[in-house]
């Protein structure tokens, strides 16, 4: 049980958050995911609908969690962000 108060701390601290600025930019991406998977589902259906939502967000949400805190934030989670960045064959 420590460990997971000692998360809530640590993690957001990790990325230049704190936890409330975490939970707002968290919350944000699974909203994005969410619509995106309801474009996957309508696309699955009526493939002339929706044919680039669900990846226009997919690279948005990148842009946002990876590049941009990696150019805010330096090196500091420069592991994540190289893990991030690896192709299919690497990982």
């Amino acid at each position: 049980m420590t460990q997971i108060l000692k998360d809530f701390h640590d993690h957001p601290e990790s990325v230049g958050e704190t936890y409330g600025e975490h939970w707002c930019t968290a919350m944000s991406f699974a909203l994005a995911l969410i619509r995106s998977a309801l474009a996957c589902t309508v696309h699955a259906f009526v493939p002339g609908l929706c044919k680039s939502s669900a990846s226009s967000n997919v690279s948005d949400l990148y842009r946002r969690m990876v590049t941009h805190r990696h150019r805010q934030f330096g090196t500091a989670n420069q592991e994540t962000c190289d893990a991030s960045n690896a192709s299919p064959s690497e990982a």
